[in-house]
Parts: structure tokens; sequence; C-alpha cells
């Protein structure tokens, strides 16, 4: 997703339409708990696990299950997941970066092979899409927020952001991948918690697709989304 005002109205839509998947939780827990086991257990002090606690609660997952997800970060039997990139393109040549997290990449690659597969795309080496793309962290408010473009401005120069766009919807905010994490604190301190905050893939020339193509795209990414392993996806789709 390109980062304009697109890429907000998919990802909201998106969220959704996920929040509804009974395996969305599970993700979100597994984030959480292995956030939780590789740092502490204090949010405020694990930048990641204090993100994968936005990401759930942007979703609506009950207070009670982000509980379980970090205490179970204690247990001696929890499973060791690592994380993994997946590259390919999916119909009309599009390129699109997979991330997952898995206690098994052996079972994983094939299966997300298929997946391609089954879908018009094909599955590449890693590096073969990546360079198409930017790591960057994005930051959204929408315009209820109640600040102007200068205001916001201000904010984020203080905050020591990468850029500002406005859009009707409101303002996505982009840091670099290193500084995302203290950025969206020291922006949070200020307007409070944003309504999305990622580490994402932006796409350097998104493709403009025809609505036929996207159809086939957007039921490829949706069966990758619906592998248990796969945390995000990503498209050079515009």
């Amino acid at each position: 997703m390109s980062g304009h005002s697109k890429w907000h109205n998919i990802q909201h839509k998106k969220g959704l339409v996920d929040a509804a998947r009974s395996g969305l939780f599970t993700k979100l827990a597994r984030e959480i708990t292995m956030a939780a086991k590789l740092g502490d257990k204090n949010p405020d002090n694990n930048p990641r696990l204090r993100l994968a606690i936005l990401q759930a609660r942007k979703n609506s997952m009950p207070n009670d299950n982000i509980k379980r997800a970090i205490d179970k970060a204690s247990g001696s039997n929890t499973e060791n997941y690592v994380a993994v990139r997946y590259e390919g393109y999916g119909p009309g040549a599009v390129p699109i970066i997979v991330e997952a997290l898995t206690d098994n990449p052996r079972r994983t690659v094939p299966e997300v092979r298929n997946i391609f597969s089954k879908h018009g795309g094909n599955m590449g080496e890693e590096g073969s899409v990546a360079f198409m793309f930017t790591r960057v962290g994005q930051i959204f408010y929408p315009a209820s927020v109640g600040k102007t473009e200068d205001e916001m401005m201000e904010i984020i120069m203080d905050a020591d952001a990468d850029n500002l766009e406005t859009t009707e919807e409101g303002f996505v905010i982009t840091t670099k991948p290193d500084d995302f994490m203290n950025v969206q604190k020291k922006i949070a301190d200020v307007l409070g918690e944003p309504e999305n905050a990622e580490l994402t893939w932006v796409p350097n020339m998104p493709m403009d697709v025809d609505e036929e193509t996207w159809g086939k795209v957007e039921k490829l990414v949706d069966a990758l989304d619906d592998n248990d392993d796969v945390q995000k996806v990503f498209t050079g789709a515009a």
C-alpha cells in the first residue's frame, strides 16, 4: 500500500475484516508473547511489546487476552518463533512482501509458495522484490485529532519524524525504521495513542492496476493472511 489516502482506506477496511477472523487474535497474541519473551514485560521499557499491545487494542483484543499472552512468555514451554520474510510476485507482476512469525520455517516456506502458485503468483528469493520498497514507520492520526497541518508539522518536527502527509482522512507520519518507536512515543505523549502505527514496506513506484488485476491480488493477499504463520502482507499496487 502506498501510504496515501488509499493506504489508510485499505488498511482500515482490512482491519475490520480481519477482526472478524478467529485467527487474528492468535497472531496478535503470538507477537505479544514473543515481544515479552525477548524483552522486558513492561511495555514502557519494551518498544516492540508496546507496539504489539497497541495493535491488539486497535483490533479490539480483550485485555484478558493481552495479559495471558504476556504471562505466557514466562512459561518454559513457550514456542520459539522466528521472524521470516518472503517475497514474490502476484497477478499482474505486482510485487509482494510477506512477513511471518513461525516455529517451523520448513513448514511455512512450502505453504507460502503454494499459496502464491494457486493464486496466479510466484514466490522468489529473498531480495527479489524488496529493492522496490522502502522500509519505514508509519503513524496515522484521524482528522478528528483536532490539529491543523501546521500544528501537526510542529509536533512531528519536535518528535524527529521524517515526513507528514495530510489526507482527507487525517495525517500520515513517516519515520525511519530505527526511529519509529521513539517518534511514536513522543507523538503519543502529545496526542494520545494513534489510530494505527506500524513498520511497513512502502513501494517506491506504486503500480496502477486495473480492477480485475486488483481483485486477483486481493484474493492472493487474503489467502496469505489466512495462513497461521503470516503476520503481514504488503503489495506494490497503488
